[in-house]
């Protein structure tokens, strides 16, 4: 059997659905995801949409895809965090931390999921689950506010959300050749965590 007769590779051969999902996630950063149609997806690949359809059923199906790429990271980072021992601060730095590392490998996925704006079905479910780490988020400031480790005039909320806009700031000027994963790590907790002054001590 030739290798355009097997059934995972339709159209221009090489074109199976990862690199497919990788080409649509670049379209959708690029032009947005309305602004991008399954006819300028084909014409980027060279291939049929029907070779597009044999993968996924639909536009939005690869949205879903792309966006739980990102979620399924950060959500693998916050059950780590919940399994692991220690002071609630410390945890939120491991989250942090984790975050960072799922933003830098996946960047493209992340990008595109802190663009989507609820229009579809698929964005709305993207939301809510990015609603549910929020709040992971908000509750470990809380305990480590409890504990005596953050400071209590600031409200959880507000502080998870300046500390992942932070984090999330990332897609916008990120790239490798800037640092690894680790590095702007450590600099975001640096910021996060032990704040901006010069110690005078």
């Amino acid at each position: 059997m030739t290798a355009e007769a097997k059934p995972a590779r339709r159209g221009r051969p090489g074109y199976d659905l990862e690199s497919l999902l990788q080409v649509a996630v670049k379209l959708f950063n690029e032009r947005g995801y309305d602004g991008t149609s399954m006819e300028d997806l084909s014409r980027k690949l060279g291939i049929t949409k029907s070779a597009i359809y044999h993968h996924v059923p639909s536009k939005e199906e690869l949205l879903r895809l792309a966006v739980n790429r990102a979620l399924d990271g950060l959500f693998d980072v916050a059950a780590e965090v919940e399994a692991a021992d220690g002071r609630a601060i410390d945890r939120l730095e491991l989250l942090v931390r984790g975050s960072i590392a799922v933003l830098t490998e996946r960047l493209p996925f992340v990008t595109l999921l802190l663009r989507v704006r609820g229009n579809t079905k698929v964005e709305r479910a993207a939301l809510a689950r990015r609603r549910e780490f929020d709040r992971i988020v908000t509750e470990l400031v809380k305990q480590a506010e409890a504990e005596g480790d953050v400071r209590p005039d600031v409200d959880p909320a507000v502080t998870s959300r300046l500390l992942f806009g932070l984090v999330n700031s990332l897609i916008e000027w990120y790239r490798p050749r800037r640092g690894s994963s680790g590095e702007i790590a450590d600099a975001v907790c640096k910021i996060a965590f032990e704040g901006l002054r010069q110690s005078r001590d």
